[in-house]
């Protein structure tokens, strides 16, 4: 991940999946299920302008047509597995719609479709925690952020050994081995065990079999807030250098659209619309 955000697991689920569009659209990632495993998106195919998204076509038609997995909890998924659509990703997207003056219409495909429906016009905007990179943003157009998430070093509550990134040097953390935190962990000289994601590591945490875990805070943050009782047993110790941000994508050239996505987010960010959101899944405001 880059890492971008997240599924805590959103906890948490950071995975690095790779896939392919008209022109190589490559998955990597800041998301939030799991997270030593955060999932994102990574285009490279040369911009194509000519599926600019217009605002005025788009206020016309009365809908915004958004892009989604409707898998990824806390982000967007089913209430109990088959309820109403909901999420932090989709409580923002159906914010920004009503800020445009449309109604939001929300598609579920595979993830690793998303960018692919995008460029194929199914969508107006993908909502997905998509992080920001520069080879994604020679691709799509992004909106300004509206999760960013920050990595960091989880361990027990009473450790006091490790306050920043430079402690992990001879002690032992939990990473998935696809994870950028595997690499952050490892190139600080921890000795990494090698886990399938979250679960794990944080378990191991908690039973003192390790005495870290690298992962991204939205995952740490999801945890706490669905998992009360073990909250008390784990703390965040130090972070790392690793941001990820994310945004609404959107088709190459549509301005005009961006630039309301924009001026709609800073309306929700100053209206106090966006910290409500955040607090609801993560119990503290990870837009900015």
């Amino acid at each position: 991940m880059t890492f971008s955000t997240p599924r805590l697991s959103r906890t948490t689920r950071i995975l690095a999946v790779g896939v392919a569009s008209a022109a190589a659209l490559l998955l990597t990632a800041c998301a939030p299920a799991s997270t030593d495993d955060v999932v994102s998106q990574t285009g490279s195919a040369t911009a194509d302008t000519s599926a600019a998204k217009s605002l005025s076509d788009i206020q016309d038609a009365g809908v915004l047509v958004i892009g989604t997995e409707g898998t990824y909890q806390p982000f967007t998924y089913h209430e109990g597995g088959s309820g109403a659509l909901t999420g932090y990703d989709v409580d923002v997207a159906t914010a920004v719609a009503e800020k445009l003056g449309v109604e939001p219409s929300f598609q579920e495909t595979q993830f690793d479709a998303l960018l692919a429906g995008l460029d194929a016009g199914r969508f107006d905007v993908v909502a997905n925690q998509i992080s920001i990179t520069d080879e994604r943003e020679a691709t799509f157009d992004f909106s300004t952020p509206y999760t960013v998430s920050r990595g960091v070093v989880v361990t027990a509550a009473d450790d006091t050994s490790i306050t920043s990134l430079a402690d992990l040097a001879g002690k032992t953390t939990a990473q998935s081995q696809s994870s950028n935190f595997y690499d952050t962990a490892k190139d600080a000289g921890a000795d990494v065990q090698v886990v399938e994601g979250w679960a794990q590591s944080v378990a191991l945490v908690e039973q003192g079999r390790i005495d870290a875990t690298v992962n991204d805070e939205l995952t740490f943050l999801d945890y706490v807030k669905t998992n009360p009782e073990q909250a008390a047993a784990i703390k965040i110790a130090a972070t790392t250098d690793d941001v990820s941000r994310s945004a609404l994508v959107t088709t190459k050239g549509s301005d005009d659209l961006v630039q309301a996505m924009d001026d709609a987010l800073a309306e929700l960010k100053a209206d106090g619309t966006l910290a409500q959101i955040s607090s609801t899944y993560f119990g503290q405001d990870v837009s900015e």
